[in-house]
């Protein structure tokens, strides 16, 4: 029966979430559990396409990239996929109406990963838009659930977060993206001379997408707004650590939470969340 190979589906794309992601897992154990296995699935899908692109560097990327495309048109098209990664995300995508458009723009930024190591101002917000912009339009949709009304409303503020949170893994990232696979992301930086001048103007642009993002955090739906919430603060947490953590460090050493205080925050986050402390 489908119905098995779906549920076999969904747990594979749980699967992925709980083992690429500590933070986001639980975020998601904090949604509505209706909205898990759409989340679960949009998470397994943009994970599966940032391994090709960051790990597997034995292989043919662009081969097994252009296999990626060509296998979720037609898992869109046939609404079932014999890749179970693929099959989750497509029902994500026909449940909530994901345009094809959102999928094509986050494609196409994996696809930049592959052949362009440096950015200017305009391919950067490209870059931006499609890796992280247009996956937090996804899950939008999801936590919209057809009402488009709120979902334009909240579209602004989706974006800012998923442009803040890559901001911050970009920074997180440093030493791994430049030195191991020789990306550098952020427009006209000198990462051989990284400075406290250059470290500071990013962060003042993550700060202004955080306090942007949170003013929709606040009137997203009670059945979404805990999980989203807590993902925020995990990762305004995480950045606060990079902002503290000198210019010359973070070029050097990959700044992280540890697990334990992982739960002490989502305690923090969600006793915040029910007294309406956002």
């Amino acid at each position: 029966m489908k119905a098995v190979f779906d549920k076999i589906s969904a747990q594979c794309s749980k699967n992925v979430t709980r083992e690429y992601s500590t933070s986001f897992s639980l975020g998601i154990y904090f949604l509505n559990k209706k909205f898990h296995e759409p989340i679960y699935g949009i998470y397994g899908f943009v994970r599966l396409a940032d391994e090709i692109v960051d790990s597997f560097h034995d292989y043919d990327k662009p081969l097994l990239m252009e296999r990626l495309r060509c296998d979720t048109i037609q898992a869109i098209e046939d609404k079932i996929s014999l890749n179970p990664i693929i099959n989750q995300f497509q029902q994500a995508v026909h449940s909530y109406n994901i345009e094809w458009e959102l999928i094509d723009t986050f494609l196409k930024s994996m696809e930049m990963d592959l052949m362009q190591k440096e950015h200017d101002d305009q391919s950067y917000k490209n870059y931006i838009l499609g890796s992280a912009e247009v996956v937090g339009l996804m899950c939008l949709r999801v936590f919209a659930e057809g009402d488009d009304a709120i979902y334009n409303k909240l579209k602004p503020y989706a974006m800012s977060l998923g442009s803040a949170f890559q901001k911050v893994n970009f920074l997180r990232d440093i030493q791994a993206d430049y030195t191991i696979l020789g990306r550098t992301y952020f427009p006209g930086v000198n990462f051989e001379q990284f400075s406290h001048i250059e470290k500071s103007r990013i962060e003042g642009e993550i700060e202004a997408e955080f306090q942007h993002a949170l003013l929709g955090i606040k009137i997203l739906p009670s059945g979404s707004r805990g999980g989203v919430y807590l993902a925020y603060y995990y990762y305004k947490k995480l950045f606060l650590k990079i902002k503290q953590t000198p210019a010359e460090k973070v070029m050097n050493a990959r700044i992280r939470i540890p697990n334990l205080n992982k739960f002490s925050l989502m305690f923090n986050s969600l006793v915040r969340n029910q007294i309406n402390l956002l």
